[in-house]
């Protein structure tokens, strides 16, 4: 497994959408390959802030009214005088006979007066003298019934529930795309050395070497092609605030700052300065914060990494 396909399975494992087998794979790479953690640590601190950034989802305020109104509506063909249950969306119902009981019980509390009307008599209306007009009875006006509590706490869930796909969706949409976008870029910076990294195992002439010091392992990556070099360390040891590591290309008997590294803990990736020569051999010292002065190193090798 290289670098770019870590860092997919990193970027699904921050999410927690890993399936059983990914993520077997995925902690047997962080295990083979440690010094791939900063992609781990980068990929956390990004489903943080989007998760931190993302607004609160609660249910609408107007969820209650709408159900109200839409229960409210006649439907075509109803009764006059006789405003009828509304449908309820499907994917509200409460399973079982408790709905069928709730919804059967808010029925019958609807008053359904509804009575045949009867045809006209003309010969009645023809013999009876004409007067005022008496006046018309106003037809009962039922109350729309409020939904169950059971309903509404289902609309809830539903609106809760797609705040949150929503959430997910943007995240797996974000990695998706690799992040290419400008807005994106500030949520997660990748370290340079680990993009060199990633260019230098990709090259076809890409090479390394390794040595083990003191209970911790370095190896070095270079490729001509690339003109790159990075060096990948865990067992480092842990450094006061006024110290730094240093590396050096050692070109025969004389040292090249290649720049300052610091440890995250015990373990670093760092992209080296400069151009690598056939035959040079890679030190790291611990000198004082900001570099050796004189440019010389002023305490032995931790380690020396010959590329020859």
């Amino acid at each position: 497994m290289n670098v770019h396909e870590f860092a997919e399975l990193s970027a699904g494992h921050a999410v927690a959408a890993l399936s059983p087998e990914d993520e077997q794979a995925y902690q047997d790479a962080l295990a083979a390959h440690p010094e791939w953690r900063g992609i781990v640590e980068a990929d956390a601190e990004t489903a943080a802030a989007l998760a931190e950034g993302a607004a609160p989802v609660s249910p609408p305020l107007g969820a209650r009214s709408a159900l109200l109104r839409a229960i409210a509506v006649e439907p075509a063909g109803a009764a006059p005088g006789v405003e009828p249950l509304g449908a309820v969306d499907a994917t509200s119902r409460q399973p079982a006979d408790a709905e069928a009981t709730v919804a059967m019980d808010a029925v019958a509390s609807v008053p359904a007066e509804v009575s045949e009307v009867d045809e006209p008599d003309e010969d009645a209306e023809a013999a009876e003298p004409a007067g005022p007009a008496e006046p018309a009875e106003p037809a009962p006006r039922t109350e729309p019934v409020s939904p169950p509590t059971e309903v509404v706490q289902a609309v809830q869930r539903r609106n809760w529930s797609r705040g949150v796909f929503a959430l997910v969706a943007s995240i797996a949409l974000l990695v998706g795309i690799g992040w290419g976008t400008g807005a994106t870029a500030d949520l997660w910076r990748t370290p340079t050395a680990v993009t060199a990294l990633e260019q230098i195992e990709a090259a076809p002439d890409a090479a390394a070497a390794q040595t083990d010091f003191g209970g911790g392992t370095a190896t070095v990556h270079w490729s001509p092609s690339v003109g790159k070099v990075v060096l990948v360390a865990v067992g480092l040891p842990t450094l006061p605030s006024d110290r730094t590591f240093e590396l050096w290309y050692v070109r025969g008997d004389a040292p090249i700052s290649a720049g300052t590294f610091a440890a995250d803990g015990t373990a670093a990736t760092a992209e080296l300065a400069g151009t690598m020569e056939p035959g040079d051999t890679i030190a790291v010292t611990v000198e004082p914060a900001g570099g050796a002065p004189g440019g010389a190193p002023t305490t032995d090798p931790l380690f020396a990494i010959p590329t020859a």
